[in-house]
């Protein structure tokens, strides 16, 4: 393993992060700890998040990840609900700011502290323990059970408090060998590969465990502001990512033609098009000798540049899950030299339920089954599934884990639907999907996914649930939109936002790229707002999901104002 330590990379082998997983696993139950209790881990993704995580396990106990991003009174309802016994934070200020919020803390654990509460100095501890008793700290995990918990990772949720959702060393251990005996099988200790999602997201917990397995030099981003500097390092062969990250990359590359002017601002552009059009045609049908020409133009000239000054010239492709990948952007990625292979799952299954194989990538499909889990579609659409992926059920919580485990079946609570070669493809989450007032039934997340196709728009969401039409609240990539307006540079967000030349700009935009989609989804205008959603303010989850009620109560005038200000509407009333 490798991570970013100031100017340069520190490395640690396989062996001396064994060595230390087991120092911290006798160090815990040295404090006192039994097998069973629970010890929370807060912090940045870090080789000491790794070898704190291994050795938790290890001592039998049980991991309890934490987003260093989550709120105060979230963090304190799980480690409350938890009864976490120990936690360990990344940082002092962490732990200063996790006291501030929370009047009783467990024993605390600090990575990057020279007192003693250090990480170090608990290792120490532990070694001393080890040196005492030659059988620990293999006796720990020994007595340990294929079915007993291993880590309570509570769910972001977009509404009411998380869930613990509870997952046994067997649940972890046959979905990352399933998934790399399946779709990860590519995977070779030659290769490089960059962790970029936080540990706390089971997600990249999963794909941590998948890494070992295949034995890969394995990097870690601590912060995504850092990820281009650690692309241009590392230039990996294979990273996990989320749509959001591939969107960003996209609107920054398409932004800094822009700002650059001349013919950069129109030549990426164009070659980026073209991309996706050769791509589309190669995949899906109508590839033509000219396409092929101009496609080969565009990648001497602009294509292959890119993907160097990116760091990811060596890339032979990604993964992507979390949320609703569209595409025009798989496309696009794929004319780059790049595919991407969209998969699915929940925190319920560990996570992962479906995957597209690099030789089989069916896009816009998150894929097929991997080997051990089975896949229906309940008579309303929605995705079920069971196998050993699938979780123990919700810590202290029966009745919701009996509202989602029916008959070994996991309810997942997104609609589907499965085609002749088992290929699944998601819809919507079944509690998003709204209907207007004209009965037509929107599914949110795929209208969003073709907004955010624009390198002007940062974030979107759509509402419109008991209304005449659907409309949406658009955040803009204000970097882009200022190059592309020459909007005065002075001017504050808060401003910009207000002027009618700017909302002109986002209602022809929205409309332009749902113009494909069913005539009842097509967004006619926006409401542009100022600032984008994040963590901080309530609006998204941890895991980037946006939380819907809490959006639309924010902004419930200017939404109102939106259906208001219509003249339709009004000459109907």
């Amino acid at each position: 393993m490798s991570e970013r330590r100031g100017d340069g990379w520190a490395d640690l082998s396989s062996t001396e992060l064994l060595e230390r997983a087991r120092n911290i696993a006798c160090a815990i139950r040295a404090a006192g700890l039994q097998g069973g209790d629970r010890v929370a881990l807060i912090g940045h993704n870090s080789i000491d998040w790794v070898a704190t995580s291994f050795g938790i396990l290890m001592s039998g106990c049980i991991v309890v990840p934490i987003y260093p991003t989550q709120a105060g009174d979230i963090t304190a309802y799980i480690l409350k609900h938890s009864e976490a016994k120990m936690l360990v934070v990344d940082t002092e200020a962490t732990l200063q700011m996790l006291g501030a919020a929370i009047p009783v803390l467990p024993r605390a654990i600090v990575f990057e502290s020279k007192g003693p509460f250090a990480l170090s100095t608990f290792e120490s501890d532990g070694a001393k323990a080890r040196a005492a008793d030659s059988s620990l700290p293999e006796s720990y995990y020994a007595s340990l059970a294929a079915d007993d918990l291993a880590i309570l990772i509570y769910t972001s949720g977009t509404t009411g408090n998380p869930k613990g959702v509870m997952l046994s060393h067997d649940n972890i251990a046959f979905d990352a060998k399933s998934s790399l005996y399946g779709a990860f099988a590519v995977l070779t200790p030659q290769d490089r590969v960059l962790s970029v999602l936080p540990f706390s997201h089971i997600y990249e917990q999963t794909m941590m465990f998948i890494y070992f397995l295949a034995k890969p030099t394995y990097f870690i981003c601590h912060d995504a502001n850092e990820l281009i500097s650690d692309l241009l390092h590392v230039r990996p062969n294979y990273m996990t990512c989320v749509p959001r990250i591939f969107d960003r990359l996209l609107a920054g590359i398409n932004g800094n033609a822009l700002r650059a002017g001349g013919i950069q601002a129109r030549l990426v552009p164009w070659a980026l098009r073209t991309a996706r059009h050769w791509a589309r045609a190669k995949t899906f049908g109508g590839f033509n000798p000219l396409l092929s020409a101009q496609y080969a133009v565009a990648k001497r000239l602009v294509l292959d540049k890119v993907r160097s000054r990116l760091g990811l010239d060596a890339m032979k492709f990604f993964s992507s899950g979390s949320a609703a990948l569209h595409v025009d952007v798989a496309m696009t990625y794929l004319g780059l030299g790049m595919p991407i292979m969209q998969g699915y799952g929940l925190t319920e299954t560990s996570p992962v339920v479906t995957v597209n194989y690099p030789e089989k990538n069916k896009y816009g499909s998150v894929g097929a089954v991997i080997p051990g889990v089975d896949v229906s579609i309940a008579a309303d659409g929605e995705v079920l599934t069971r196998g050993r992926h699938v979780m123990l059920g919700y810590y202290r919580e029966p009745e919701a884990t009996q509202a989602v485990l029916s008959g070994g079946w996991f309810h997942t609570g997104d609609i589907g639907e499965v085609d002749e070669n088992g290929y699944l493809t998601i819809t919507d989450r079944k509690k998003e999907v709204f209907k207007t007032a004209t009965g037509k039934f929107v599914a949110p997340a795929r209208v969003e996914s073709a907004i955010k196709r624009s390198m002007f728009v940062a974030q979107a969401m759509v509402f419109g649930d008991g209304r005449p039409y659907p409309g949406a609240l658009v955040c803009p990539n204000w970097e882009n939109l200022r190059a592309e307006l020459e909007l005065p540079t002075d001017a504050t967000v808060d401003d910009l936002a207000k002027r009618d030349d700017v909302k002109a700009f986002y209602s022809a935009e929205v409309r332009k790229r749902t113009a494909d989609l069913g005539s009842f989804e097509q967004i006619r205008r926006a409401v542009v707002i100022p600032r984008e959603f994040s963590v901080e303010s309530g609006e998204l989850s941890p895991s980037m999901k946006v939380k819907r009620r809490v959006v639309e109560s924010r902004y419930a005038g200017a939404i109102d104002e939106f259906y208001r200000s219509d003249p339709k509407i009004q000459s109907v009333a």
